[in-house]
């Protein structure tokens, strides 16, 4: 338990190799999926990007900086979003609206414990990371080269080794999320 107390998302630029291997990421799967999930609706899947997968999507997010006007070092810095961490991890949703039982928020909330499952499973193995998202999840060229129809493209799992002490935010009081009924 303190182990997990000790997880911290650490960005992008402060990981390194080497990041997590095949049996580790089929471990970190493994964890994701004992995320609560009402009828095993699994409304999740993962892509791995690494080596020339990272150049994939540094061409996407190049691409995207130049539709944006962007140039010269502005556009470098979206190649190298792409490629600071070792292993990046596409998180796509696949929500059924229509689905009889399972109602769309507990469809996402399945997400949303798969990706800390799977945060913490790489924290417990040695690797650090952090969930990212923004404007180029959204952006269609982006999510097409990641999902297939009726799937949203939530973000990327960065995950690495951290160059350094993983260094907190700062402690958060547990009394403002916890009260009495």
């Amino acid at each position: 338990l303190r182990l997990l107390l000790t997880r911290y998302s650490v960005s992008a630029k402060h990981l390194g190799p080497p990041g997590p291997s095949d049996e580790q990421l089929w471990i970190m799967a493994l964890a994701a999926l004992r995320a609560p999930d009402h009828n095993k609706r699994i409304p999740f899947r993962f892509v791995v990007a690494r080596d020339a997968g990272l150049e994939k999507l540094a061409d996407l997010f190049e691409d995207y900086g130049r539709r944006r006007g962007k140039t010269g070092d502005a556009l470098a810095l979206e190649r190298e979003r792409a490629t600071q961490a070792p292993v990046v991890i596409a998180v796509i949703a696949r929500i059924d609206d229509q689905d009889p039982e399972v109602p769309a928020f507990e469809q996402w909330a399945t997400v949303g414990g798969a990706i800390s499952n799977a945060l913490t499973a790489l924290h417990l193995m040695g690797y650090a990371g952090k969930m990212v998202s923004g404007h180029r999840a959204a952006d269609p060229a982006i999510v097409a080269a990641h999902c297939r129809g009726g799937e949203t493209l939530v973000g990327w799992i960065a995950a690495g080794t951290p160059k350094g002490p993983i260094t907190p935010r700062g402690e958060i009081d547990p009394a403002g999320i916890l009260s009495e009924f």
